[in-house]
């Protein structure tokens, strides 16, 4: 079955559905974070220090890491040879494995009791960080394949 056909769009464009999926977590995880950051620090402004250390850590961790998909997606997506593509094959089928299990993860850990704030005061700004960083990567992609 040619899944082409369905919603098919300009390569080009799933750059762009790749800027939504990196971006908008990103946003929304660094908002997250930062209202935990601010409660900490307000409680606690002891530990201001450590957990701005370790947001820097996980950012950088996670800025390397994402570098390498953010590569990999942008070549992939601009090497198909059709000029148009399902609005859906912006990620291939480990792109999805690897989001949906992201995703899961993320969304479990509100709900795992005992998982103290100051985690997601340092975890989810450097996270957050890094995933709208490479969504503003996705969009520089883009706009250098529409220029």
């Amino acid at each position: 079955m040619n899944t082409d056909r369905i919603l098919p769009v300009r390569k080009e464009h799933l750059l762009l559905m790749q800027v939504l999926c990196w971006l908008a977590p990103g946003v929304n995880i660094i908002r997250t974070g930062i209202r935990s950051y601010v409660g900490i620090c307000q409680t606690h402004p002891e530990r201001i220090w450590w957990l701005t250390l370790i947001a820097v850590a996980v950012l950088v961790a996670f800025l390397l890491m994402f570098r390498g998909f953010v590569r990999r997606y942008t070549e992939r997506i601009l090497s198909f040879s059709e000029p148009r593509k399902s609005l859906f094959a912006f990620f291939d089928v480990k792109g999805y494995l690897i989001i949906f299990f992201m995703m899961g993860l993320g969304i479990s850990l509100k709900f795992i009791p005992g998982i103290p704030s100051d985690f997601f005061a340092c975890f989810y700004p450097g996270l957050g960080t890094a995933l709208a960083v490479s969504g503003v990567k996705f969009f520089v992609s883009w706009c250098k394949a529409v220029l």
